[in-house]
């Protein structure tokens, strides 16, 4: 049989797959059942994405079955077409998938994970966009061996690689015991190799949700794929039909087969997009240079693995060796700038005793300070440091760290301590990451990492929390009025080619990632790098917050796709979003007000739409009159939606979000407005989810946004 002739075969027998499953549900459910992935705006995302047309019910799947998918397997012997088969391959397995979850049913039990919703893909946003995540390998089948398949997964994972497993290869990850989820970037798709439709839908959804693509538009959204979503497959032997089907379809959208199958796969290798490699120890090398993954590499002299894969590792109480609690005993991070005389550089210093001298599952005191000298290092830069502690340290494989400044908390895991992972290696991974990333601007580098009880709670009180609060109250005075220039962020154009988020003082970026500190450092640190100095000299409405220089650079940024962006607006030319975004702020006309949905949040708003549905008009580097996309801490600012009336607009917010904003809200708008405890005005899902019932609540309340001037 030829390449052909096995793609074809493999698209005949999914098609007959996706009849069968769709007849049982007809016959169970009837043609108006209706019909959708869960927690998606875009229903049956992939075939959403290549068609332009969204199935709501089951007639309607169907229907698309026996229209355009069986249109799009043809069986002409050209390449094109046997592309075009693929994907009708792949639509066909996403059909058999969604059949599985009709009527609210949930398919997949842990360790699985099957459909991910559209929250998930945006949370993988920034580290997509930043190379945190390289690539995104498919694994399908059993390995040769369960020693093999978790080989081959940890050197992937070991790159920060996200790593999507399906058949046989999960069965040999759950046999040996491996730890997999989202949160640690190895996650089990499912059984049948329909499941492999979820790891497309990954990628079609990343290009109409960061990159605007429209949907229908096959053309740029293979090309958008192709260019932006590093994804390949790894196919172990024996290689069936079904698989050489959905492969096709992988090749489609840019990315390459490596295959151990030299026998039945045999005089069918495509250079460059279905390659052979005997040797499955060298799959990784030969995926990464196939797909050119760019991967950054970390040489850090500690025992265990450095990942950003293990940045969402979890340490359950059984399983730690020792804890340090920063609820419990006193505890701290600490950068400080110093003269480059009292710095000697790499000196790692244990003050106390090391974690082999405590208990098994104890508590105790820790703080690490991290000594910095540089011509060019500024003590503002001193929290941008600090706050990447918590990504370096959770990039360890089996230690945790939440918290920040003397909040803390640390766990190191039996299996990290049982090789040979100690306090000092806490010390050279802060050595590492600090010369690494901030070399612009740190020549010299020493850390203290402080066991002792008793010196950690001298060193907290006399030291850590006076140069905390030094700090609060000069970032108080930072406002926009304060400073002399902006930032620009295009971090997120590798996915959003149009988007430019303008950072203030007082309006972080939307990813609630960057803050106008965190930019200044990134200049610094590349002047040529993402973060552009915009000056902010000649304004044109004080009110909207919109300057002609602010424009100009967003022009130039945006390669002439934006022309005018106000900072401080939601209706007149706002920011554009890239789909990063933590949260989204839109019109509830009914209150007058605006309601705000975190990424987190699952459950319907008072606009009658979900979070991904909210977030399917906001996204891909477009400006949405009406919509806005920001971080969660932009919430309590002065200047959030400052043309419109400010923060006295929000009428509605998930209850987690509004606990997690609360304090800061509330001291904003006692300071603007002399109202107190402005949240218990706010309403939430606990007290509406529709639009007359929220707006009972804030009558009965007196909510100050039921008497402002209309939006609209």
């Amino acid at each position: 049989m030829t390449l052909f002739d096995r793609v074809f075969s493999g698209s005949n027998e999914m098609y007959a797959w996706a009849e069968k499953s769709v007849a049982e549900a007809l016959e169970k459910y009837g043609a108006d059942a209706a019909v959708s992935l869960p927690s998606t705006a875009y229903s049956l995302p992939c075939y959403y994405a290549v068609t332009g047309e969204k199935l709501t019910t089951l007639g309607e799947v169907k229907a698309a079955l026996e229209g355009r998918i069986k249109e799009m397997m043809t069986r002409k012997e050209r390449l094109h077409n046997v592309f075009q088969s693929g994907i009708a391959t792949a639509l066909a397995a996403e059909i058999i998938e969604t059949m599985k979850y009709m009527d609210g049913a949930a398919p997949y039990e842990e360790p699985y994970v099957g459909h991910f919703t559209d929250a998930m893909i945006r949370e993988l946003g920034v580290p997509l966009v930043t190379g945190d995540i390289p690539g995104v390998p498919v694994i399908i089948n059993a390995a040769p061996s369960v020693e093999e398949a978790v080989a081959l997964v940890k050197s992937y994972q070991a790159q920060g690689n996200f790593v999507t497993c399906v058949g046989g290869i999960c069965d040999q990850l759950i046999e040996a015991g491996y730890n997999t989820g989202f949160n640690v970037r190895v996650t089990l798709m499912g059984k049948d190799i329909t499941s492999a439709a979820h790891v497309v839908s990954i990628a079609l959804r990343a290009a109409l949700i960061f990159g605007n693509i429209t949907p229908g538009d096959l053309p740029n959204l293979m090309k958008y794929t192709f260019e932006r979503v590093f994804a390949f497959v790894n196919a172990f032997a024996p290689v069936d039909d079904l698989t050489v089907g959905c492969g096709a379809g992988a090749i489609a959208f840019g990315f390459p087969v490596i295959s151990n199958d030299l026998e039945s796969l045999k005089g069918m290798n495509v250079p460059k997009s279905l390659i052979l490699q005997g040797d499955t120890e060298k799959f990784n090398p030969t995926s990464i240079e196939a797909r050119d993954v760019k991967i950054k590499v970390t040489d850090i002299d500690i025992p265990v693995a450095f990942a950003s894969a293990f940045e969402g590792e979890i340490i359950r109480r059984g399983d730690m060796q020792v804890e340090f609690d920063g609820s419990r005993v006193d505890c701290f991070e600490l950068v400080q700038t110093k003269e480059a005389s009292e710095v000697e550089d790499h000196k790692i210093e244990v003050i106390g005793p090391d974690l082999d001298e405590f208990e098994v599952g104890t508590k105790h005191s820790i703080g690490y300070i991290v000594e910095v000298a540089g011509r060019n290092m500024q003590s503002d830069f001193e929290p941008v440091f600090e706050r990447k502690f918590h990504s370096y340290l959770n990039c360890i494989e089996g230690v945790m760290h939440t918290g920040q400044r003397d909040m803390i908390r640390v766990r190191v895991g039996k299996p990290a301590f049982d090789a040979g992972f100690r306090a000092k290696h806490i010390g050279e991974v802060l050595y590492a990451k600090i010369k690494n990333e901030f070399d612009a601007v740190v020549d010299k580098c020493q850390v203290k990492v402080i066991t002792d009880p008793e010196k950690c709670t001298e060193l907290r009180h006399n030291l850590a929390i006076p140069s905390f609060d030094k700090r609060d109250d000069r970032l108080r005075t930072l406002t926009d009025e304060s400073v002399e220039v902006y930032y620009s962020c295009i971090l997120c154009q590798a996915f959003s080619p149009s988007h430019v988020c303008v950072v203030t003082p007082e309006r972080l970026g939307l990813c609630g990632a960057v803050s106008w500190l965190d930019a200044k450092a990134t200049n610094e640190l590349d002047p040529q790098g993402p973060c552009q100095v915009i000056t902010k000299e000649r304004i044109i409405d004080e009110r909207t917050g919109e300057y002609e220089d602010v424009n100009e650079a967003v022009k130039m940024y945006s390669q002439g796709a934006l022309e005018n962006v106000s900072l401080y607006s939601i209706m007149e030319n706002p920011m554009t979003s890239c789909g990063c975004f933590e949260c989204i702020c839109g019109i509830e006309p009914f209150s007058n007000g605006v309601i705000i949905a975190n990424r987190e949040y699952a459950g319907m708003t008072p606009l009658g739409m979900t979070f991904p549905e909210l977030a399917s008009m906001t996204g891909g580097g477009v400006q949405t009159p009406g919509f806005m996309g920001h971080g969660k801490h932009f919430i309590a600012s002065k200047k959030f939606m400052k043309a419109e009336g400010g923060i006295e607009r929000i009428v509605w917010m998930p209850k987690e979000l509004k606990d997690t904003v609360a304090e800061r809200l509330n001291e904003s708008a006692k300071e603007l407005y002399g109202i107190d405890n402005f949240t218990d005005m706010i309403g939430d899902e606990t007290i509406a989810e529709d639009p007359e019932t929220l707006l009972a609540f804030l009558t009965e309340k007196g909510h100050p946004a039921l008497g402002m001037d209309p939006m609209m």
